[in-house]
């Protein structure tokens, strides 16, 4: 099992619209696509509260290839993501890591 951590740094003032669309839009279209999410997380205390950072499980980078390139193409994800930026973009940057487990970790 390895995990992807995805850091989306919002435009100022954009976060709430961000996290509306994974509610209401994009994990509907993860669970078609059998992406699998560990957690989500905003930044209380940090260097900024703009950005929201999620882990995404994967049983392998061909599996994390073959599904997120499923969903990136899919033309329901395309419409409803292109509505949510109706008043402007959401996202400035995305910083992603594919992580791997130390053999002392609890998640493996």
């Amino acid at each position: 099992m390895i995990h992807e951590l995805r850091i989306y740094h919002c435009v100022t003032g954009r976060l709430p619209a961000l996290l509306k669309r994974f509610e209401t839009v994009t994990l509907d279209l993860w669970a078609r696509h059998g992406i699998r999410q560990a957690g989500f997380w905003t930044v209380a205390i940090g260097p900024s509260n703009q950005d929201l950072y999620y882990l995404v499980e994967w049983e392998s980078l061909a599996e994390r290839e073959a599904k997120w390139a499923a969903f990136q193409a899919d033309p329901e994800w395309q419409a409803k993501r292109a509505a949510s930026e109706a008043d402007g973009p959401i996202i400035e940057t995305v910083s992603n890591l594919i992580l791997s487990p130390t053999a002392f970790s609890a998640v493996r």
